[in-house]
């Protein structure tokens, strides 16, 4: 990932939060088979794990599931089987989950208002946020095993719960509806689904991340951006809208705060 200063996030917290509020990451793997291509990618839902939530160096563990048919998990499962006895089932190559919040939108050098009118010097651009983690995957594919069978069922659940409660909203607290839980349905229906699955387990080891909001613009412009999205009367327009304030508040403050260092140093 390209991480100008101006646009990279520097907190590993708020990297975090970004994978939670949309956990719908890319898997990204680069694994040598007969099989199937070198490179392949696949859209699952992880569950972020840390041990302690106030801790600004604690990258955590990405937990997921695939559909044991999808060619990505034959790859994996090839080479998990391959791994040496010192760490079984672990990946030798790294591999790379994408995740991206869905505000995001083109920008039109129309908003430039500062500088388009005198200078011309101004180009499209596209706004947008992503994390990308990495690290060494660990692949829970033998459905006959202890292991895999307590990985998965506490994964699904897991999952289940995180989207049925901090996505959907339905805590069961006030009138909000309760939320939906694995044990709602069938055992016996959940067993055999739970067979044509693998589980991955990535314990990261590089969080980076990005916050490509116009903060690179200068004060007049980013305002045009801020008002040419918010007159669009979209939600995406607003949405965008405020977090280009946000962060353009932010660079101004971080900006105030170094000044004032300089000053007193």
């Amino acid at each position: 990932m390209y991480l100008r200063g101006v646009h990279a996030e520097s907190s590993i917290r708020v990297l975090r939060q970004l994978i939670r509020d949309h956990p719908l990451g890319v898997l990204t793997t680069a694994i040598r088979s007969k099989s199937a291509p070198f490179i392949l990618s696949s859209h699952i839902p992880f569950v972020l794990d840390v041990k302690d939530e106030d801790s600004e160096e604690e990258l955590g563990v990405l937990r997921g599931h695939i559909a044991r048919q999808n060619p990505q998990s034959k790859v994996l499962i090839e080479a998990a089987q391959a791994s040496p006895a010192s760490a079984p089932n672990v990946l030798e190559e790294e591999v790379l989950v994408l995740f991206t919040a869905p505000v995001q939108h083109y920008v039109t050098p129309k908003f430039y208002t500062e500088t388009k009118p005198t200078t011309g010097k101004v180009v499209p651009t596209w706004n947008y946020a992503a994390a990308q983690a990495y690290g060494r995957a660990k692949i829970y594919w033998d459905h006959k095993s202890d292991e895999s069978i307590a990985f998965l069922s506490k994964q699904i659940s897991d999952l289940s719960e995180h989207a049925e409660t901090s996505i959907m909203g339905y805590t069961g607290t006030g009138d909000r509806q309760k939320s939906w839980k694995v044990s709602d349905a069938p055992e016996r229906f959940v067993e055999l689904l739970q067979k044509n699955i693998i589980g991955i387990e990535i314990e990261l080891d590089r969080l980076e991340g990005k916050f490509k909001m116009s903060q690179e613009m200068s004060e007049g412009d980013r305002q045009g951006v801020i008002k040419g999205f918010d007159n669009m009367g979209t939600d995406m327009g607003r949405a965008v809208s405020e977090i280009v304030k946000e962060r353009g508040d932010l660079r101004n403050s971080q900006s105030q705060l170094m000044k004032e260092f300089s000053v007193h140093n």
